[in-house]
């Protein structure tokens, strides 16, 4: 039974559950096949990476507090986050993979991490 290679199409040699001829051509097929396929994903994975080193970087001991202006003049885009946690007491936090924010009164953000 030849196989070839769904890549390059050369022929398979080796094993009977090769799937690719060379790591070279699993590579370029998983990473063509793994890409952001729209500029839309691509900019809002982008947008994500940027808050969660913004948040990753001004809180570094996993709970602090800063000012909305801190937060905007890094470049933190509040319209884009990972998920919402609303405690039983109704506070909701915001949460950028396991780095959130907290709004609180007078432009303060509470940072936090999830553990």
């Amino acid at each position: 039974m030849n196989k070839a290679c769904p890549e390059c199409g050369d022929k398979i040699i080796g094993r009977a559950d090769k799937k690719f001829c060379s790591d070279s051509c699993r590579n370029s097929h998983n990473n063509r096949q793994n890409r952001d396929s729209k500029n839309l994903m691509r900019n809002i994975n982008n947008k994500l990476r940027k808050n969660y080193r913004i948040l990753e970087t001004l809180n570094p001991e996993d709970k602090t507090k800063v000012i909305q202006s801190k937060l905007a003049d890094a470049g933190f885009d509040f319209n884009y986050f990972t998920s919402i946690y609303t405690t039983k007491k109704g506070t909701v936090y915001y949460f950028v993979y396991d780095q959130g924010y907290l709004p609180l009164e007078g432009d303060f953000y509470a940072l936090v991490k999830r553990k």
